[in-house]
C-alpha cells in the first residue's frame, strides 16, 4: 500500500457520516446554562458554534426545540390551569427558543429557518412539508417550535412526527446524562446505563426518555434514537459519524 493510499485510509473513516439528515431534539432545559429559568445566551451561542461543526461535516440538520426553561403546559396544569390553555403557553415558550437559537446560529453564520407549527409571520415561516425539505437540501438549518401546534402533545412526539416527515434518518435526544438508565442516575446511584436498548423495552420498563407515543412512532418506522449527553462537548459529531456515544434505542 502507497503511502497516499494509507494516508487516505486513515483520514476518510473519520469523515465519513453515518447519517446524512438528523433531527435533534433539544430541551428547553438545555438553554438554561447556568441560569435557574430563561435563556442563557451564552449557552446558545456554544450550542450553535457546536451545530456550526456538524453542519460543516455536510450534515441536513433539523432542531425541535423545547420550552421547559421557560414554562411547562404540565406545571400550569397542576397549579389549576385548563390543560389546553397552559399547553399553549409552553408552546409560545418554544418559539422564543426558537427565536434565541436561530440569532445564534446567524451570527455563526449559518443560514437558518424557524418553522412554527403556531401562525406568527413576524418570526416564523409555517410548516410545508416540502418546503422544509428543500431548505435542509440547500444547507440551511431547521429549527422546529410550537410542537405540532395543538395541546396535549409532546415535544418529544412532535420531534418523532416532524423526522418521519422530513425522512430523516436518526433522531439525537440531548439530555443532561450520558444514556439511558435503569432509574434516575441522579437520584439511584446504582441505576445500571444501557449502551443500546430496544423499543419496547424502553416502553416496558417505563423509562423516561421520551413520551410512549413518541418512542412507539419511532419503532414502527424502524427510526432509531440516540441519547445522550449534551454538556459533553463533541458528542453530536461522535454520534453523526457513527461512533459510541450514549444510548441508542433501535
Amino acid at each position: 500500500m502507497s503511502w497516499v493510499s494509507h494516508e487516505l485510509n486513515s483520514v476518510m473513516p473519520r469523515n465519513k457520516l453515518a447519517y446524512k439528515r438528523i433531527l435533534l431534539k433539544l430541551s428547553g432545559e438545555s438553554l438554561l446554562g447556568q441560569n435557574s429559568y430563561g435563556i442563557d445566551l451564552d449557552m446558545a451561542n456554544s450550542i450553535a458554534r457546536e451545530l456550526k461543526e456538524i453542519h460543516d461535516l455536510g450534515v441536513q440538520i433539523a432542531i425541535m426545540i423545547g420550552g421547559g426553561n421557560i414554562f411547562r403546559g404540565a406545571f400550569g396544569s397542576d397549579a389549576g390551569m385548563d390543560r389546553a390553555s397552559a399547553d399553549y403557553i409552553g408552546l409560545l415558550a418554544t418559539i422564543m427558543n426558537g427565536i434565541a437559537l436561530q440569532d445564534a446560529l446567524e451570527k455563526e453564520g449559518v443560514d437558518t429557518r424557524h418553522i412554527s407549527a403556531i401562525e406568527i409571520k413576524a418570526v416564523a415561516e409555517p410548516f410545508v412539508r416540502r418546503r422544509v425539505i428543500r431548505h435542509l437540501e440547500k444547507g440551511r438549518i431547521i429549527i422546529f417550535s410550537a410542537g405540532i401546534g395543538s395541546p396535549f402533545f409532546t415535544t418529544d412526539t412532535a420531534a418523532a412526527l416532524r423526522a418521519l416527515e422530513i425522512k430523516a434518518e436518526v433522531i439525537l435526544k440531548a439530555t443532561k446524562v450520558d444514556g439511558i438508565y435503569s432509574a434516575d442516575p441522579m437520584v439511584d446511584k446504582t441505576a445500571k446505563r444501557f449502551s443500546s436498548i430496544k423499543y419496547i423495552d424502553v416502553i416496558k420498563k417505563n423509562l423516561k426518555v421520551m413520551d410512549t407515543t413518541a418512542i412507539s412512532m419511532c419503532k414502527e418506522n424502524s427510526l432509531p434514537i440516540i441519547v445522550f449527553c449534551l454538556r459533553e462537548k463533541g458528542n453530536i459529531e461522535k454520534a453523526v459519524l457513527g461512533q459510541k456515544v450514549g444510548t441508542r434505542v433501535y
